[in-house]
């Protein structure tokens, strides 16, 4: 397969950025897009050009690392799967594809690809720690729970924080990453003591580091690789509002 790859190219934070075109061909259907774009960073290293920088860690959907925006979706054409989880037969051969960092002003572009997300980092370290007292691992009945809310948990827990529902906003919110973390622990009774101050603390962060609001267009969970309901978002608002009083 060859393809025709328009790729974001920024030398750093301030620089001035461009889209920048390569080709490539020869490529395998089963290739993966990370695997794709070695192929490309070998052949630029050989020419004694600058390789493309982006992000990767695990490739196996599980870090949220590879944040790229493509052909206008977070992690692209395939629904539910990480950029690392996306196969090239989900293009076709001679297609042109435009490759982009995350867009939001929450993630600094550093250079090329990778952007900065310390801001997710921040809001987890506002939400703090649980008190529940942990000692040797309890017996899995001795703290009843609700299957429905234990399942809910689980869902929401799913949230790996790789950014797409804030690259898929139109106005950058964090919301449904925000609403995962608060609602997963929500759910359980082991996050109910410090429930009131966390969601406080993790809104109050959201709203300083200067992501969007929500306005309930849905494009985060259409996005999501995880698929996170925004549902979480209804318990967001919930427990805030239990808090505010």
């Amino acid at each position: 397969m060859d393809f025709t790859l328009k790729i974001w190219r920024q030398s750093g934070p301030k620089a001035k950025g461009r889209f920048q075109t390569y080709t490539i061909g020869n490529i395998s259907p089963d290739c993966s897009f990370l695997e794709m774009l070695d192929i490309l960073n070998e052949s630029l290293v050989a020419k004694g050009e600058e390789p493309v920088c982006f992000d990767h860690d695990c490739r196996e959907g599980i870090c949220g690392m590879c944040s790229l925006y493509i052909n206008g979706h977070p992690h692209g054409p395939d629904s539910q799967v990480t950029t690392c989880q996306l196969h090239m037969r989900k293009f076709k051969d001679g297609d042109t594809i435009y490759i982009e960092p995350w867009r939001s002003a929450a993630f600094p572009v550093i250079k090329d690809l990778v952007v900065d997300r310390q801001a997710f980092d921040k809001i987890i370290q506002a939400g703090g720690f649980i008190s529940a007292t942990t000692g040797g691992v309890p017996d899995g009945n001795a703290i009843p729970i609700r299957k429905h809310d234990a399942d809910v948990a689980m869902d929401a827990a799913a949230c790996i924080g790789c950014g797409a529902c804030v690259a898929a906003c139109k106005n950058a919110s964090a919301m449904l990453f925000v609403s995962a973390k608060v609602s997963h622990l929500a759910h359980l009774p082991q996050g109910k003591i410090e429930a009131a101050e966390r969601v406080k603390r993790m809104i109050a962060k959201m709203d300083e580091l200067g992501f969007g609001n929500c306005t309930n267009t849905g494009a985060c969970e259409a996005e999501c690789p995880k698929g996170i309901k925004i549902l979480h978002i209804a318990k967001l608002n919930r427990e805030f509002i239990k808090a505010a009083f």
